[in-house]
């Protein structure tokens, strides 16, 4: 028997609640998912200077504004039903512990010499926060939906430091061997140096570390990643297209170099476009990009004529009928619930956040004033001080104040020159940090890593200790963190895999106006490169022990906790 329009049953009237309109609904929980960031505050300030301070990793802060939208497409595809998990709850209260903990403790993962990492890593905070939210409001049918948007989230810090001294420097010597063979086969002499290409003794181009192209490349490969996803792409054609778009920034950096050297020698005839090389080397390079983004949008549009290499299976959209089942009695009471529980959970982490803040002051303290606060001591067992110095950031706050101490002969004055110096370092700004992490950044490997474990004024303390050989100096380095339990820091296993970490006071990790962790660095060094390094490390670490015997580091740290 057919029916006619009149047979359907009609909908329900409309109620005057904002969970009548599913979108408006979804729209509260991502703005409370989105204000929610404040629990994980500290690492989203660590990755937002990393983005305006690092060109490299600059695309990386597009990677949540994608991430959102992308999930809430698919949330409309599911008709913006509430099917939330309380173990959406559960793991964004973990991932805000963790954060939280990592504030007050020194957890770092060595992989290698050259790769250390902090645990848990800032990208690996963004997954779990992205997960948790997406699992309370639209539970596992939307986490499954929007697996593609949560996984991206791991793109947040899109080229790990590995990549930088594995990858990014051997390109930037192949570029630059390019440029100089492209400028040589046009009969171009040039410098010996090969990394500077000098036309003349004043005109000529360095290959900087952002001209070896991993900025295109990576750019070019999140395109295509984030497009070959919208235009539903298999797999092997979503992995192929991305590694066509990585190896195509690559192929157009390097005619980049090629078209300035060619730059560079009309240049010489042509003096008034010398001054203006820069510029001329951002619209070569701009102009190249939008040409390889055309490309790419055009093999897009090719791979769209093969229907082998698209996914035909739509997302199934929800009736209208199960729509409006959802929005029952019940499911309102479980859509209300979450998002009581998420604004109780933003309001908890912006109280203790805004607390944090008026706890600390309004403004920082100014460089002098924090140089008059350092409590060094005249005389440490059998040292004496013999001068003081701040480490400053270029116009930023002090990092470190340094104090250096020398062995004192009987009537308490500094013994001659040649005596091992022991050099303390205490940070009246940074949190808990080890300088592994520093290391690693610029490349230097220990050639020797362990724990020191060695008796102080205070006790027994256990101290991260590296020994360094850089061709013009051995030193040994060693460091520790201090909190309100004393200070310590542990080692386990070598340099090349294994944990640097510390222990915090648990009630200090969680109580809502905790001391601040103190890092403290301590060197000491040798100008005989020539020692043997297992003998200078002896010497050395002998030198330490006797010093930090006289040490009460938990006394000269108090004033800086707070």
């Amino acid at each position: 028997m057919a029916t006619t329009s009149a047979d359907v049953p009609a909908l329900p009237p409309r109620v005057s609640t904002i969970f009548e309109a599913p979108s408006l609904a979804a729209g509260l929980a991502a703005s409370l998912a989105v204000l929610g960031v404040i629990s994980i505050w500290p690492s989203a300030v660590v990755l937002y200077g990393m983005w305006v301070t690092d060109p490299l990793k600059s695309i990386g802060m597009l990677v949540p504004l994608v991430s959102l939208a992308i999930i809430l497409l698919n949330w409309k595809t599911l008709s913006w039903r509430f099917d939330g998990s309380w173990w959406g709850l559960a793991l964004l209260l973990a991932t805000a512990a963790a954060v939280r903990f990592r504030e007050q403790s020194v957890l770092v993962l060595i992989l290698s010499p050259r790769w250390s990492m902090y645990f848990p890593p800032h990208s690996l905070v963004a997954f779990c926060y992205v997960a948790g939210a997406v699992l309370l409001f639209g539970g596992w049918p939307l986490l499954r939906a929007s697996r593609f948007a949560v996984l991206l989230i791991w793109l947040v810090n899109p080229v790990p430091h590995v990549f930088n001294v594995y990858v990014d420097l051997p390109l930037q010597r192949i570029s630059a061997h390019v440029a100089r063979a492209f400028a040589i086969a046009l009969h171009q002499k040039l410098t010996p140096d090969q990394m500077r290409l000098m036309f003349t003794p004043e005109f000529g181009m360095f290959i900087a570390p952002g001209c070896n192209g991993i900025r295109g490349a990576v750019t070019m490969g999140m395109i295509a990643l984030i497009v070959g996803h919208l235009y539903r792409f298999r797999w092997r054609a979503h992995t192929s297209f991305v590694l066509g778009a990585v190896l195509l920034g690559y192929v157009f950096n390097f005619v980049r170099l090629c078209t300035l050297v060619l730059y560079y020698i009309v240049a010489l005839k042509i003096t008034w476009l010398q001054n203006r090389a820069e510029m001329g080397d951002y619209l070569i390079g701009g102009a190249l990009f939008l040409a390889a983004v055309g490309l790419l949008f055009y093999i897009v549009r090719r791979v769209e004529e093969e229907p082998a290499m698209i996914d035909q299976e739509l997302p199934r959209r929800v009736s209208r009928p199960d729509v409006e089942s959802s929005l029952r009695l019940p499911v309102w009471r479980k859509a209300g619930l979450r998002l009581a529980a998420m604004a109780a959970f933003v309001a908890l982490a912006g109280g203790r956040l805004a607390h944090g803040k008026l706890s600390k002051g309004a403004t920082p303290p100014a460089p002098e004033t924090v140089a008059a606060a350092a409590v060094f001591p005249e005389r440490v067992g059998d040292y004496v001080r013999s001068r003081m110095w701040p480490e400053q950031v270029l116009n930023g706050p002090v990092i470190y104040e340094w104090a250096d101490y020398q062995p004192a002969k009987r009537d308490q004055t500094p013994a001659h020159d040649d005596s091992p110096h022991i050099a303390v370092g205490i940070s009246p700004v940074l949190g808990s940090h080890d300088t592994s992490i520093c290391h690693s950044a610029r490349g230097e490997d220990p050639v020797w890593h362990g724990e020191l474990r060695t008796a102080t004024a205070a006790g027994q303390e256990s101290f991260s200790s590296s020994f360094f050989n850089n061709g013009a100096t051995q030193y040994l380095e060693v460091t520790t963190v201090c909190n309100a339990r004393g200070c310590g820091e542990y080692t386990s296993g070598d340099a090349h895999f294994g944990l640097i970490y510390s222990r915090p006071a648990p009630v200090e990790a969680f109580s809502r106006d905790p001391q601040r962790p103190i890092p403290v660095m301590l060197k000491v060094e040798t100008l005989n490169t020539a020692m043997p390094a297992d003998l200078a490390r002896a010497e050395l670490t002998q030198a330490m022990r006797n010093f930090l015997v006289g040490v009460d580091l938990p006394r000269m740290t108090r004033g800086y906790r707070r």
